[in-house]
């Protein structure tokens, strides 16, 4: 692993933010632990109000202006804003407080949410995914504003609720952000360099019959001279699962893009739901599927072309072609709806801010970052849908994210505190506006 280097040969500057972080820590770490602390699985959610006031108040303490937009009870956004003197280039720093669930019977060796130190690590669930990367941010902040004073541009912070359930808390502390000029996202990429993502979409197909059979008409619905017009709506969605496959491979053959993987835009049938009762064929059936997109496309086109094609299979069927599928694409929650996007996004890799962050990250580790595009999703892409290009960089990575066990490596967070406190110098400025 690379480790991060000493402070020799960088600007009086830098070494001020370094000794800054250095002498504080203990602070980070005790951060850390406080945020994995609280309770956040998601789902079931609704359980971050007590985070977010926390969080609040150390913003508050920094001197933001702070408020919190509700979304759902026990769930708000929270929003810190830092107006800059001027002549600087305005930040957003956004970062989810949930974290992923746990079960009672995964053997985890200490309590999820008892933070443990052990052998250069904090253990706990979100260490890395992702409190460990809000803390390293609000850590690095700090040290800018303790050493330089008021920041040059605007920066806003915001610790957003439902990422892992694909709810709408970035969308919504959006709605009540001003528009910036770059987001940082703090989600672990084992010291990577995310440019981009690819799009996530779920949506539930469903055939539905108009009519309800009785298990002793099977007979006359399938064999000759039955008579029945009728079908088992399970059978049926044989033909769609068909139907999905032959167009996941064209994808495959006729789909690329430099940053990922061939073959990367997969249709996943997730999940089936069926049938009511042995003494009945089956009268409804639905498929729960995941669509991967590249970033170029959209949803609404790759949904599009699913729709078509088992709609075209579902045509060439004498009992789909009167019962057709329906769909049900996306929405605001897994929890509340069963359903979420993730839309696809890419960043120019020749921006400014990519170039600030590989000079910050090669300053503290030696070698510059690679690059590349995320092998998950996260709610940069809704933050680039809002005009706002984004860049994702964060300890740990996701061998750590969702795990028993997870845990984030104390070096790693500390090294990413200082590319962070780099990051916000070099983008925002400090000092005087000329």
């Amino acid at each position: 692993m690379t480790t991060a280097r000493s402070t020799s040969g960088v600007s009086a500057q830098v070494r001020a933010l370094d000794e800054y972080l250095a002498s504080h820590e203990e602070d980070l770490l005790r951060l850390t632990e406080a945020l994995v602390a609280f309770e956040t699985p998601c789902p079931p959610g609704r359980n971050t109000d007590a985070i977010q006031e926390f969080l609040g108040r150390r913003l508050a303490g920094l001197g933001a202006e702070v408020a919190l937009v509700p979304l759902y009870p026990g769930d708000s956004q929270l929003l810190a804003q830092l107006p800059g003197r001027g002549g600087g280039r305005s930040l957003l720093i956004n970062g989810h407080v949930d974290v992923a669930a746990t079960a009672p019977e995964e053997p985890w060796t200490n309590p999820p949410f008892a933070p443990v130190r052990r052998d250069g690590r904090i253990y706990g669930r979100g260490a890395t995914d992702m409190k460990g990367g809000i803390a390293a941010a609000l850590a690095a902040l700090e040290a800018v504003l303790q050493t330089f004073g008021r920041l040059r541009g605007d920066l806003v912070v915001q610790t957003v609720t439902g990422e892992e359930m694909g709810e709408a808390g970035t969308l919504t502390a959006l709605k009540h952000t001003p528009s910036l000029e770059l987001a940082l996202v703090p989600e672990p990429t084992a010291r990577e360099v995310s440019l981009g993502q690819g799009g996530v979409v779920t949506g539930w197909i469903t055939i539905q019959s108009p009519q309800t059979f009785h298990d002793a008409l099977r007979r006359r619905m399938i064999h000759a001279g039955g008579g029945v017009h009728g079908a088992g709506a399970i059978e049926k969605m044989m033909l769609v699962l068909g139907a999905l496959e032959r167009l996941e491979r064209h994808w495959a053959v006729m789909k690329t893009h430099p940053g990922f993987p061939l073959g990367t835009t997969t249709i996943n049938p997730a999940a089936i739901e069926g049938g009511r009762h042995p003494a009945f064929v089956a009268d409804r059936c639905a498929l729960w599927v995941t669509v991967h997109y590249y970033p170029g496309e959209t949803a609404e086109a790759v949904t599009g072309e699913v729709e078509r094609t088992v709609l075209a299979a579902a045509a060439a069927d004498p009992w789909l072609r009167d019962h057709a599928p329906t769909f049900r694409w996306g929405g605001r929650s897994m929890i509340e709806d069963r359903g979420e996007v993730f839309p696809a996004f890419e960043t120019d890799p020749r921006h400014p801010a990519v170039t600030v962050l590989a000079q910050a990250h090669e300053e503290v580790y030696g070698a510059p970052p690679v690059r590349r595009m995320s092998p998950s999703v996260c709610d940069a892409g809704w933050i680039a849908g809002r005009g706002i290009p984004a860049v994702v960089y964060g300890p740990g990575g996701w061998e750590q994210a969702h795990a028993v066990d997870e845990f984030v490596a104390i070096d790693e967070l500390s090294a990413c505190a200082r590319v962070y406190a780099r990051m916000i110098t070099a983008w925002c400025g400090v000092g005087t506006a000329s």
